[in-house]
């Protein structure tokens, strides 16, 4: 036998040498022709050791070697270098249950709000057929096997919220109707505070349709058929909402008051037909919680009281000619793309455009412009053909941005919603006022202003600045206390407030003990002064909470009363800013293309995108 064949008959007993062809010998190595490269690749062997091929196949064509029965190896293990028998592809993968799978699956569809079509998408099924599974392999799921799974973990979304609301003594609401593709939806979120951690907590209840004309009664009715489905009725503290008529007037009309309950007492015996009752149809048979402006939506409305006022002042004609330069760089830029590039190459960062319904977006827009020296921004003005800024207006424009920035501050904390509770309004409107009349010595142009949005301020919460249930949420969370307060009757007042508070919590803690006494058979329960003593501990709460260092809400656990007067109060949001959040992503779920996604479909699909339902069981 020649040594050509003798070096073929040898190479063809390894047991990877179906994913070559033979080639010829020369000398001491060997050529082949790699079958799983493209085109013709060749590669050259020593003739008694194949650790240059092993090397390219490892390397090269790894995932076709993973169906092999066993691992990379050669005949001659003495040839083979030590670090190359570590590598074990069989461990390189590890299998996954089917309902792992199937949670995976929904999980990556719902969290990057993709169509349910995803999962008949060839090449998506071809990702999915790489992924072992244990046991039987597992038929692929079509679009409906995988809608019915969607409402199964739906369903089990509206269980945990339930067993969670089931837990908590407080709980607020936000709500919110927003408009879509020619449809309306009504959005609600529910917030609490948990007890034990007071750890913020939230979750989307409604992201439901709304069908015909959005009146005060349809409003108020949808509210509580979400209220009812979780079991909230008696726990909501209140529900937040935007300054809409519609709002104002279903929380007017069908919230229950303290006087009809005195009234239903005080009622005569009256006798009604029960089947001319029951076949009528009657309105107002629900009652809603007490209900909160959002505070965001009114202090956005103190810029309209400033644009009046300065449309109306002596400083109307440079606050035109200002402004109105700045809509034209915003326009010229926006259209064309010439000019966005000039800006980019001149200030190394583009231009804000501003949003008519955030006015935030305008002061930012403003601000930009004022960032850039005049002589900058007049060149580009010329080049934009636009005219030229000049000197008084620059200054105007930079007053503008200095006086109106803690209102944007403002803005900011307001529509929070991890850290955000309701006592944080009123500290935030007295800091906002005495921070913008702090600025008014430094201003030229525009020294009035700051007295106009004070004024502005106080008059748009003039329900609100002496309000029991602001002033206790204030007051109760220790971050606050009463340093926010300055003046000293003030202080007292809330001081006295709380004190009242706790003294009505203590009697109703005791309440229940004195039912199973029989005051009748013992004269000495008649002449009982235990009140006095709940007086005296409720007074020394108070005394010893404000006295106490600290800031966090951890603090509130050495006072039982100042907690459960805390998380009655604190517990709702000073904006509707979350539920806003919630049709944020309702927007990217029900895109142009999505159209015809169905209302209910579309409902669960934001829900459980919005409370990360399977980003949350995946960590537990």
């Amino acid at each position: 036998m020649s040594d050509s064949a003798e070096a073929r008959a040898c190479f063809m007993k390894w047991k990877y040498s179906c994913h070559f062809t033979f080639l010829k010998q020369a000398d001491k190595n060997i050529t082949v022709i790699c079958k799983l490269c493209p085109g013709e690749k060749k590669l050259s062997a020593a003739v008694n050791s194949t650790s240059n091929l092993l090397k390219h196949l490892t390397r090269q064509h790894r995932q076709s070697l993973l169906s092999e029965p066993s691992s990379l190896s050669m005949d001659n293990t003495a040839a083979t270098p030590a670090k190359q028998t570590k590598l074990d592809f069989t461990s390189a993968t590890q299998k996954v249950s089917e309902g792992e799978l199937k949670k995976m699956i929904a999980g990556y569809v719902v969290e990057e709000m993709l169509p349910l079509r995803t999962v008949e998408s060839p090449s998506f099924r071809c990702i999915l057929n790489k992924i072992p599974v244990c046991g039987k392999k597992a038929a692929l799921p079509d679009r409906k096997t995988f809608s019915t799974y969607l409402d199964k973990c739906y369903a089990d979304m509206e269980m945990e919220l339930k067993e969670t609301f089931e837990s908590l003594e407080y709980i607020s609401t936000t709500a919110d109707i927003w408009t879509s593709h020619n449809k309306s939806f009504l959005g609600m979120t529910a917030h609490w505070i948990d007890p034990s951690t007071f750890v913020r907590g939230h979750a989307a209840l409604a992201c439901k349709r709304v069908r015909g004309r959005r009146t005060y009664d349809v409003i108020g009715n949808e509210i509580e058929q979400v209220h009812s489905a979780y079991g909230l009725n008696s726990k909501v503290t209140a529900t937040v909402t935007d300054n809409g008529s519609n709002f104002i007037k279903a929380f007017r009309m069908f919230q229950k008051s303290d006087s009809d309950e005195e009234s239903e007492e005080d009622e005569e015996v009256t006798f009604t037909d029960v089947e001319q009752t029951l076949s009528t149809e009657s309105e107002g048979q629900f009652s809603l919680p007490p209900h909160l402006r959002c505070a965001s939506h009114t202090l956005n409305l103190i810029f309209h009281d400033v644009e009046k006022w300065l449309q109306a002042n002596e400083a109307k004609f440079i606050y035109r000619s200002a402004t109105s330069k700045c809509s034209a760089m915003w326009t010229k830029a926006n259209r064309s793309s010439v000019a966005s590039e000039l800006v980019d190459n001149f200030f190394k960062k583009k231009l804000i455009v501003p949003v008519s319904t955030r006015w935030n977006s305008f002061h930012d827009a403003l601000s930009r412009i004022t960032d850039i020296p005049l002589a900058e921004l007049n060149t580009v003005c010329t080049q934009f053909g636009i005219k030229c800024f000049t000197d008084r207006e620059y200054l105007f424009l930079k007053e503008y941005c200095i006086v109106l920035k803690p209102l944007t501050v403002a803005l900011d904390i307001l529509q929070g919603e991890e850290n955000c509770y309701f006592g944080i309004l009123l500290p935030t409107l007295e800091i906002l006022m005495s921070r913008t009349l702090a600025l008014q010595d430094e201003l030229k142009l525009t020294a009035s202003l700051p007295d106009i949005i004070v004024k502005a301020i106080k008059v748009r919460f003039s329900s609100m600045m002496d309000n029991k249930e602001a002033l206790l949420a204030a007051v109760t969370l220790p971050k606050f206390k009463l340093h926010w307060i300055r003046e000293e009757e003030k202080k007292d007042m809330v001081r006295a407030m709380l004190t009242t508070e706790c003294r009505g919590l203590s009697l109703e803690d005791q309440q229940p003990a004195q039912d199973h006494k029989n005051p009748a058979n013992s004269t000495d329960d008649f002449f009982s002064f235990e009140e006095d003593d709940c007086t005296y501990s409720a007074e020394t709460e108070v005394m010893e909470y404000l006295k106490s260092a600290g800031s966090e809400l951890g603090v509130l656990s050495q006072f039982p009363r100042i907690k459960a007067i805390s998380l009655r109060y604190n517990t709702a949001t000073p904006s509707s800013a979350p539920v806003e959040r919630l049709f944020s992503l309702g927007n990217l779920v029900l895109t142009p293309r999505r159209n015809r996604l169905s209302s209910e479909r579309f409902e669960r699909l934001t829900l459980m995108r919005y409370n990360n339902f399977f980003k949350n069981n995946t960590a537990k």
